[in-house]
């Protein structure tokens, strides 16, 4: 019976994880959203060129590997969040820099 009380656990267990990991970052996914937002507004107005919005859809890229990477295990620690959440606070400044640089499409 304790054998089988454990098993039931260790399942419940194993199965929750990935779920609690998915929901463990919420503020840095609509972050990500409202970064592929911006970017898409900035080649729609003209205020990014192609190869500038290119670069910074690179950016996004690497936040979502990163973000992927950090869910694999099922838990996303602390350092992790903070390294996400430092790359989306560069790539905003990056977004802001190439949408007001003078440049159009």
């Amino acid at each position: 019976m304790n054998t089988t009380k454990f098993l039931a656990t260790l399942l419940v267990t194993a199965f929750a994880l990935p779920v609690f990991a998915q929901t463990a970052t919420p503020a840095i996914g609509q972050t990500q959203r409202n970064q592929e937002s911006r970017i898409a507004e900035g080649v729609r107005s003209g205020e990014l060129t192609r190869p500038e919005a290119q670069k910074l859809q690179q950016q996004q890229q690497v936040i979502r590997a990163d973000k992927r990477a950090a869910k694999a295990d099922g838990v996303v620690t602390g350092a992790e969040r903070r390294k996400i959440k430092r790359e989306q606070a560069k790539a905003n400044r990056s977004i802001y820099r190439k949408k007001h640089n003078g440049r159009t499409a």
